[in-house]
């Protein structure tokens, strides 16, 4: 196993010459479950895209499973899951159809699906709840449900790494719940997860580790903050409003 899942050194990611991201650094190693923390627009979801490769650094470099970004083809030891968008992407597809789809990094695209492939799907159907629903159109499952298809595609190309941008915004509690379990599964069997949250709800108790961004930079590299404000309030709900769409390349390789 690598020593390390993800390095940054000093990554710095800048739009029309306008700085997002400057001097970040961090590591991420096996088995930890890390949040990047932050206000709307302090430049998390851009860090995790340019872990992926999904936007350019302008300085700094990135390590991934100790090979440096440029350099990586193992795209299926990752699995990603953008911010919220739907599941069928306009595409006639039934849910175990775009579970299964997270089966081609690892087999290739003109391999078909075997016995491998099928169990895979399944248990990721299984994880997230929706067994049920296997083959049911995704466009009838809710934004909730949707989400899980995602995470499960996700899930079923057995990655090393889950990273998801803000995987439970804006949908109800009982995918949130899912959403947690799934993870703690994944976990268990020695998965390494990097997600983006604005709140944690559920998912706190599996964080052991959070960054937090502000102004572009990370401000705090540790234990998870203790909520401030309305969001330490009881009974606050965390559901909001979704933030502006940064999720292009669904289909394809992160």
């Amino acid at each position: 196993m690598a020593d390390s899942i993800v390095t940054v050194e000093y990554g710095a990611v800048a739009y029309d010459d306008r700085p997002v991201l400057r001097d970040v650094s961090f590591r991420i190693t096996p088995g930890e479950v890390v949040a990047v923390l932050g206000a709307n627009g302090s430049g998390k979801s851009t860090l995790v895209r340019a872990v992926l490769g999904l936007v350019p650094l302008s300085a700094g470099r990135v390590t991934l499973f100790d090979t440096p970004q440029r350099r990586f083809r193992q795209w299926w030891r990752i699995g990603y899951v953008p911010q919220r968008i739907g599941a069928g992407g306009g595409v006639p597809a039934t849910v175990a159809e775009v579970v299964a789809s997270g089966r081609l990094a690892r087999r290739g695209i003109l391999r078909p699906a075997g016995g491998a492939d099928r169990r895979a799907v399944a248990e990721a159907l299984r994880a997230v709840g929706l067994t049920e629903r296997a083959g049911d159109p995704v466009v009838t499952l809710s934004g909730g449900q949707q989400q899980r298809a995602l995470i499960a595609r996700a899930l079923a190309g057995q990655p090393e790494l889950l990273v998801l941008d803000e995987p439970t915004a804006g949908v109800d509690s009982a995918s949130q719940d899912a959403f947690a379990e799934a993870l703690r599964g994944f976990v268990a069997g020695g998965g390494t997860v990097l997600l983006v949250a604005h709140e944690l709800g559920p998912l706190a108790p599996l964080i052991t580790r959070a960054l937090v961004v502000h102004r572009g930079t990370i401000a705090h590299d540790g234990a998870v903050p203790e909520p401030a404000g309305h969001h330490a309030a009881p009974g606050h709900e965390h559901v909001h409003p979704h933030a502006p769409d940064e999720s292009s390349g669904l289909w394809g390789r992160p």
